[in-house]
């Protein structure tokens, strides 16, 4: 067991120290949502009343979870970008050559990761008043593990990218054209509701969208109306879930099909 946990934990903390020294990341991930937050709100805050949302809710309310989501994905590219990094550098050939099972530095990679992305979901949370949200302990409670799970499967999935790219700028290209439509397709930018047929079946198919819509769910946890129509709780944590196993998996795979 402790052959397991050790170099998990000692991954997991390597990705903390790394971020505590490159405080770019910080502005990256945190701030950039921040500005976004900001300009969207306060610009479409005037026009924006598609149908499918509780009546009086701003557009500074509504994409409030949907930035919550974006601090999380930031979160999630920078962390697996050291995969790439760290190939070059050498260091991943040292750590492959180690008698580790490969899905136990995957672990690490994620838990990283995920640890990052949930420390800058929490700091987030205090802006809630500001979106005109009223969090009680219980929403808090229950939406730190959804932040958690979201951060997990988004994380793996980066990795899946990552141990297969050895060029940080088709890293970039790929994660682009990948992670942030998934995002814009979550639920996170407009509701579901009132789209066309096309773009709500893609929005369906998003496995985001139902992680969204448990962020949504347990943020208005005391008052269900207002989250909007999204999936219930229960099917959204289902479903995300699922896509944490499956992304992990399939991160796992990579890394054992890569040569270093």
């Amino acid at each position: 067991m402790r052959g397991v946990v050790l170099p998990v934990m000692t991954l997991c903390w390597r990705e903390i120290v790394r971020f505590r020294r490159q405080r770019s990341r910080l502005v990256g991930a945190f701030v950039q949502p921040l500005v976004f937050w900001l300009l969207l709100g306060g610009g479409l805050r005037a026009s924006f009343q598609p149908p499918g949302t509780p009546p009086g809710t701003s557009y500074v309310e509504y994409v409030y979870p949907g930035i919550i989501a974006m601090v999380l994905l930031f979160t999630a590219i920078f962390s697996t970008i050291s995969v790439v990094e760290d190939r070059r550098e050498g260091f991943l050939q040292g750590v492959l050559v180690a008698p580790v099972a490969r899905s136990s530095i995957v672990l690490g990679q994620v838990l990283g990761g995920t640890t990052l992305a949930v420390v800058q979901g929490i700091l987030f949370l205090v802006l809630a008043p500001a979106a005109g949200l009223s969090l009680t302990v219980a929403s808090v409670l229950s939406v730190v593990p959804v932040m958690f799970l979201v951060s997990f499967g988004l994380t793996s999935l980066g990795l899946v990218i990552a141990w297969r790219l050895d060029s940080t700028q088709g890293f970039h290209a790929i994660m682009n054209l990948i992670l942030l439509p998934m995002w814009v397709l979550s639920g996170a930018f407009f509701p579901i509701t009132g789209v066309p047929a096309w773009l709500g079946w893609a929005m369906r198919l998003n496995p985001l969208t139902y992680g969204m819509a448990a962020l949504r769910r347990s943020l208005y946890l005391g008052n269900p109306l207002a989250a909007g129509a999204v999936p219930g709780l229960a099917s959204a944590l289902g479903i995300t879930l699922v896509f944490c196993l499956l992304a992990f998996i399939a991160a796992a795979d990579a890394a054992r099909r890569s040569a270093a």
